[in-house]
This record gives C-alpha cells, sequence and structure tokens, in this order.
C-alpha cells in the first residue's frame, strides 16, 4: 500500500469550511488524526460531525426525555425504537424528517424519506405494515407551495403504494412561516417477534462486512451536511445532493433481508442511510467497539471512476451493510442473488478500534473510531426564553356561529385531505382496519397475531400544533404528546410510545435553542405524566431561508394497542345517539384557528394542557370504549367544540340537534382534554362520568340532515361537507 494521500493544509482547511467544519471543530478532527487529513477522512468527520448525524445541539436537551418502561424493549439509540405490543409480539417505529431534500426536489425528496424510514425499520428485524407523516407546507396560495405539495404526495404515494406498505394516517397543515422550508417527516410502523430484534452493534474480528443492495452512485454526495444548514437564494443548485429513490428494489431489500434474518447468518445490521457507507461502518463498528476495514474496489458501482470520497459519502438508495457469521457469505449471497440485488464482501472486522479504508492500493483513511464519537462535538448552545404572551381579552365574533363554521371547515387548516389521501394507497396488505378520515387515529390488525385469534392491533398517529409551540414552546410540547395520546385513546387503544421529529430553526442563536429547550421541557413532562416514554426520534435543525426561520415544530408519531380490533371506534356520528361532551370548556380562544381564520388575528397564549385531565378523561374515556358502551368518539382539537361535532357529521352524513348554549368562544375555543361522544344511553354515561370524577355535559342527540345550533338556526351536513370536500381540489387545479 502506498502512503496516505494526506491534503496539502491550506487547501484541508479551506475544505474543512466548505464541508460544514467550524475552525475549532477542525482543530479537533487534526488533534485525533495527528496529522493533515486525506480527502476521505476530512469527507468522514464531516458528516459524522455534522448536526443531522451527531445532533451537537440536540443531545444535552433530548437526555431529559423518559425513554423507558417495561414495555419498551428498545430505546433511542438504534435504528428505530421498539415496544411489546403482546403476544410475544413488538412494534418498531420511528420518524424521521427528508426537510431540506423536498424543498429542493419535491418528489425524490418525499419519496426516499419514505424509502429510509422503511429501512431503519425493518433494518431491526421487523416487517413494515404502516407509514403515516406529518407535513407543513408555506401559504396555499403562492404557486410555489402547491408544487412542492403536489410533488412531495406524489413522492409519498408513488414509494409507498409501489413498495406494498400501506399510509394509513397523517397530517397536513399550511402557514407562511414554511414558505422557505417545508417539512416532510414520514414514520413507519412495523412488526416482530420480541425475541427477533436485531442491532447494528458489529462484533467477531475477521467477520465478513458485506454490502447488500442496490448499486452506489454520486447521488446524494453531503446530503447529510446540506441537511445541516440553512438555506439562501442558491438552495436550486443543491439538488444533486437529493437521492433518487427505487420502491421495487426497495421491496425486494425487504424480502431479502427478512428471508436472510430467519436464518443464524446475521451479526449486526444497518441500512446505509445519511451519510451512506460512512454513517453505517463507523457506527457498527463504533458501537460493537471493534475496528473495521473496507476494500472499496469490491463497492457495486453504478458510475464509472468513483473515487473513495464518493463512495463513502454516496447517499445512494436501498443499501444495507451486514456483519455475517464466518462461513455464510455463501448462503447470503444466494439470497440476494435470488431476490436481483447486489451482494459483495467489501471488508472486515478488526481489533484495531479503527476504520481503515483502502481502494485501487491506495489507504484512504485510517481514523481511530472512539474518538470520532467521544471528541465529537457538543453543545450547550445559549437560550432565550419566548416571552410569555399576555391574555387574549375580548374577542368580538365578526361572522356569527354558522357562516365561521362554514368558514373553518373549507380553510387549508380543516379541509379535507381527500385529494391527498386518495394518492396513497391505505389498504394495501388488507390489515387496515381504520383508515385516513374514518377515526382520530390509523387502526392497523397485527396479521401475526394468533394467540387471540388474531384481534390485536395497533393504533397510529401523528400529531403536534406549531402555532401553540410558537407562542409557548413548553406548553406546545406538551399540547403535541398529549394530543397524539388522546387521538389514540379516541380510537379504543391504550398509548404505549411515542416517536418524535422535532424541527426547529437555526439553533446557534438563541432563540431558536430557547424554543428548542421549552418544547423538550414540555414533552418530557407529558410522557411523564401519561406513560407515553419516548423510544426513537430525529433532530431536524436550521430550517431557515435567508434567515427565516419556520414554526417551532416538535412532531409527534403515537403507538398505541388495542387487543381487540374490533372494538375500535371511529369518527362516524350514528343516527339517534345521545352527545356527550367530556372535559372542561373554558372558551379559550388564544391561538385557536378561529382567532386565525375569522378574526384575522394570530395572538395570545395557547390553550393551557392540564395533564392530570388528560389523564383522568382519557382513561376514562378509553374505560367506557372498550366495555362497548360509545359508538362514536372524536377528540376536541382543532377549531373547537362546533368543528368536532361538525366534522363527526360530514364523516357520515347524519345530523345533530345541540341542546348547549354557548357564545363563538365556548364553540371555537380550544380548551384541551376534551372529548365528544356518541352514546345510546346519554343518563348513564353522565352518571358514569360522575362517578369517576370526570367532567361531562350533554350536548344533544344525532339524527336528521342538519346540524342544529341554539340561537344561530341550521345548516345543512351535505353543504358542510360539500365545502369541506371542494377546498383542497380547488386549491390544487391546475398544478
Amino acid at each position: 500500500m502506498t502512503a496516505l494521500p494526506l491534503l496539502d493544509p491550506a487547501r484541508a482547511a479551506q475544505l474543512a469550511a466548505e464541508f460544514g467544519l467550524k475552525p475549532d471543530e477542525y482543530e479537533r478532527a487534526l488533534g485525533i488524526l495527528g496529522r493533515t487529513p486525506t480527502l476521505t477522512e476530512l469527507g468522514v468527520f464531516s458528516v459524522m460531525w455534522s448536526e443531522h448525524c451527531s445532533y451537537k445541539s440536540s443531545r444535552v436537551w433530548l437526555r431529559e426525555l423518559p425513554t423507558k418502561a417495561p414495555w419498551v424493549l428498545v430505546g433511542p439509540g438504534e435504528n428505530a425504537g421498539v415496544i411489546a405490543i403482546g403476544e410475544g409480539l413488538a412494534a418498531v417505529f420511528k420518524m424521521e424528517s427528508h426537510n431540506h431534500p423536498s424543498f429542493i426536489e419535491p418528489y425524490n425528496g418525499a419519496a426516499t424519506g419514505v424509502g429510509g424510514i422503511l429501512r431503519d425499520v425493518f433494518t431491526m428485524g421487523a416487517r413494515p405494515i404502516a407509514n403515516l407523516n406529518a407535513l407543513r407546507f408555506g401559504d396555499p396560495a403562492l404557486p410555489r407551495t402547491r408544487q412542492i405539495l403536489d410533488g412531495v404526495v406524489r413522492g409519498i404515494g408513488g414509494y409507498g403504494n409501489c413498495v406494498g406498505v400501506p399510509t394509513v394516517g397523517g397530517e397536513v397543515n399550511f402557514h407562511p412561516a414554511y414558505n422557505g422550508n417545508p417539512l416532510v417527516n414520514a414514520m413507519t410502523v412495523g412488526i416482530l417477534r420480541a425475541d427477533r430484534i436485531f442491532t447494528a452493534a458489529a462484533t467477531g474480528v475477521g467477520n465478513p462486512v458485506v454490502y447488500v443492495g442496490s448499486k452506489t452512485g454520486r447521488d446524494g454526495i453531503h446530503g447529510a451536511t446540506m441537511s445541516s444548514t440553512e438555506f439562501s437564494a442558491d438552495s436550486e443548485e443543491k439538488r444533486p445532493t437529493v437521492q433518487i429513490g427505487d420502491p421495487f428494489a426497495e421491496k425486494l431489500l425487504i424480502e431479502a433481508c427478512l428471508e436472510l434474518m430467519a436464518t443464524d447468518a446475521i451479526v449486526a445490521i444497518q441500512d446505509m442511510g445519511a451519510a451512506g457507507l460512512t454513517s453505517s461502518s463507523v457506527e457498527m463498528a463504533g458501537k460493537g467497539g471493534m475496528g473495521i476495514e473496507l476494500e472499496l474496489d469490491s463497492v457495486p458501482q453504478r458510475e464509472t471512476g468513483m473515487t473513495a470520497y464518493e463512495m463513502m459519502l454516496s447517499e445512494s438508495q436501498e443499501r444495507m451493510l451486514m456483519v455475517l457469521k464466518p462461513g455464510r457469505e455463501e448462503l447470503a449471497e444466494s439470497i440476494f442473488h435470488k431476490w436481483e440485488l447486489d451482494f459483495a464482501v467489501i471488508g472486515r472486522l478488526t481489533d484495531t478500534g479503527r476504520i481503515v479504508i483502502r481502494h485501487k492500493g491506495v489507504t484512504e483513511a485510517d481514523i481511530l473510531l472512539a474518538p470520532l464519537e467521544s471528541e465529537a462535538p457538543l453543545y450547550r448552545r445559549p437560550t432565550e426564553e419566548t416571552p410569555k404572551l399576555p391574555p387574549l381579552g375580548e374577542v368580538a365574533d365578526p361572522l356569527g356561529l354558522l357562516p365561521a363554521l362554514e368558514k373553518l371547515v373549507a380553510s387549508p387548516d380543516l379541509c379535507s385531505r381527500r385529494w391527498i389521501w386518495d394518492q396513497y394507497d391505505a389498504q394495501v396488505g388488507g390489515q387496515t382496519s381504520k383508515r385516513p378520515g374514518q377515526a382520530d387515529a390509523a387502526v392497523v390488525r397485527v396479521e401475526e397475531s394468533v394467540d387471540a385469534g388474531g384481534k390485536l392491533a395497533v393504533a397510529l398517529t401523528t400529531d403536534t400544533t406549531p402555532r401553540y409551540c410558537q407562542a409557548d414552546p413548553e406548553e406546545g410540547g406538551k399540547q403535541a404528546v398529549a394530543e397524539a395520546w388522546r387521538n389514540i385513546t379516541a380510537t379504543g387503544a391504550l398509548p404505549r410510545a411515542i416517536t418524535d421529529n422535532m424541527n426547529f430553526g437555526n439553533p446557534e442563536k438563541p432563540r431558536i435553542m430557547g424554543q428548542f429547550a421549552a418544547a423538550v421541557r414540555g414533552m418530557a413532562a407529558a410522557c411523564n405524566a401519561l406513560d407515553f416514554p419516548v423510544v426513537s426520534g430525529n433532530v431536524s435543525l436550521y430550517n431557515e431561508t435567508e434567515g427565516r426561520a419556520i414554526l417551532p415544530t416538535p412532531a409527534i408519531g403515537g403507538v398505541g394497542v388495542l387487543e381487540d380490533v374490533a372494538k375500535a371506534v371511529g369518527l362516524a356520528l350514528p343516527p339517534a345517539c345521545d352527545l356527550v361532551l367530556v372535559g372542561e370548556t373554558r372558551g379559550h380562544l388564544g391561538q385557536s384557528l378561529w382567532l386565525r381564520e375569522v378574526a384575522g388575528r394570530e395572538e395570545g397564549p395557547p390553550p393551557p394542557v392540564d395533564l392530570q385531565a388528560e389523564r383522568r378523561n382519557g382513561d376514562f374515556v378509553r374505560g367506557e370504549i372498550l366495555a362497548g358502551r360509545i359508538r362514536a368518539c372524536h377528540d376536541c382539537a382543532d377549531g373547537g367544540l362546533l368543528v368536532t361535532v361538525a366534522e363527526m357529521a360530514m364523516a357520515s352524513g347524519v345530523g345533530a340537534t345541540l341542546e348547549a348554549e354557548g357564545d363563538h368562544g365556548f364553540w371555537f375555543g380550544e380548551d384541551q382534554a376534551r372529548y365528544v361522544l356518541a352514546v345510546e344511553d346519554g343518563a348513564a354515561l353522565l352518571a358514569a362520568a360522575e362517578a369517576a370524577g370526570v367532567p361531562a355535559r350533554r350536548l344533544g342527540r344525532s339524527g336528521g340532515g342538519d346540524l342544529v345550533v341554539p340561537g344561530a338556526g341550521a345548516i345543512s351536513v351535505a353543504k358542510l361537507a360539500a365545502a369541506n370536500e371542494a377546498a383542497l381540489p380547488a386549491l390544487m387545479q391546475g398544478v
């Protein structure tokens, strides 16, 4: 082997800055190496120490989140979290962002976001059973917003539909703060046997390191560092850092990996996600306390003349790295060739504690692994608390109740998402019990469940309210977790754990870092109060364009368990039922959609979150659902009480005559910890609530085709539904 091809010191310092390393970080890297780096070594340090891969600004705060519970089998630190769900089975899940790529190239950015999160889940040994997403877009009046929305939705549908995993839920919101930075957060849930969990920790000196999947190209190089910086006016020039996905190759990769996992061949496995071969090899060897040697001549390549630097930093999709037991290479190769995928032994594990990379007879990198992790930058950046907003005060009603309702149900944040859902296959696999629009959370039956007659199911949701987080990040963080808990509870499922996707602006600004720290505090409080631990997650920072940050958006993906899928309830209002409101109503209009869409103001504090009330009210509602006494359930969220009832009515076409009287604060305020229930015996439900110490009141009775509101008159449910359904297709017409 020839000597290391070291960079000229001046050129190395220049490249380090271009690759995103701060001057002190570069000096730290030089200290670890004891010399000037090669180009490949500089690339390794730059991606491993990027915000996207190292969480250098967020790790100190994330440690505050609760991550353990008796049902948590694998917490943060692996590719995805794992919880026990009963019958010896486990659910594997995670949410991850593809924000920056989706702004640059919406279709491929979103599609590869789906592909990446699928790999995080099946890397653990799980068969993916459901995809969800949490999407934020800018002002819908802007052509660029509509183009991004169209591309993102087509990308999610195009990848998920082809790979054969149903897209069963999600959320979509709009705000001008996302004009330059849409958010595309993808979530996948999979199922495996609890005693067959695979991890990334590599062990066994001499064990072969194997590359499988698709070939390596030049797409995605420095994608991780691109996702760790703000956008500027030249963001369009970053298209080469967006990967191109192939869902059909991903489907083959899933089947091949699961087939090999059924044998005893695999020691460790890791997908090649952000930073590709670099992160997968460094993380596998590092977690196992091993060294690793790679021979890049053996890497399957789809382009000619690729350098070691390019191969190590490529983020080409549908690729995995494995460590096999000795002598199992032939078996593994036969499986992957059967599925028409590439297979190559590209290295071996060593006891040196170093990563050594060779290409064409040249040692391109030789780095001690332990300090690459232990000496990675870790910042406790300055924080600035978000000032508390003064109370809203009295706000006059400019429209009246029913005109306001009609305007709200047709507004961008509340109109029907059918135009989006219809592009996703929510039924592929045949296990979806509650699909989009049918319940507060998606419900998917667990096909592997046999002990209870195949009744076991999981309930899945994604939630957050960024306008609350902007006004009060701590209260907004609480509310995001609480709403996910409520939405799962509203189906009858027991909430078990969450994954999070923390989307914020530039952490080097104290105001932004203060938002992040406060949101984590609120999330931690809610997770502890609701026994709803965090088992996985993702942080996406620098979501700014030309200095303008997004709203703080801690997206929450929640998973719950339902022992009998037949007991799950939806939100569609049945006829001839009593309507009961559970929870206290104070008429809180601060930061409400009514205030923004009807009164034209974005002011005041968000509604306070009483975590004891959330737990008490939710546990009561879930118990009544499982006892078979509730026909339909919908939690009160955006738009308040009248919108909640209207959504239940539009889901079935059945109207309601409401008896409760109140002003616009009562009907549109967004007080938390509330549910609207449809029951056959309202008196019995109210008596049960009183016995449990749960506030509840009668709202009215379902039936007919109109929604009748005391003092305001009646409006046809069909008219509301028409406005609700027409808004998004009209917006997207001609895109």
